[in-house]
């Protein structure tokens, strides 16, 4: 059994509008140092599967197919085995 973290976010190169409502209202409240803000998806999986390459293989096409949008989304999935 693995267990999958995915990590979704817009691209650099892609606008995040609410990324910067966030960013505002920090430097409204008083952290100025805050220079960018980026919002995106945290996703866990279950996934039972014969071996840890299996596993990413079968998690990086869930990504391209439906969790992320490769257009404009870069994803990161980190994998660890986990007992049943």
């Amino acid at each position: 059994m693995f267990k999958a973290v995915i990590s979704v976010n817009f691209k650099k190169s892609i606008l995040d509008p609410q990324g910067n409502a966030v960013l505002k209202a920090l430097n409204s409240l008083g952290y100025q140092n805050v220079e960018d803000v980026r919002i995106g998806k945290h996703i866990e999986v279950m996934l039972d599967c014969e071996n840890k390459d299996k596993a990413k293989e079968q998690l990086n096409e869930m990504c391209d197919k439906l969790l992320a949008n490769p257009v404009i989304e870069d994803y990161q999935v980190e994998v660890v085995e986990v007992g049943r």
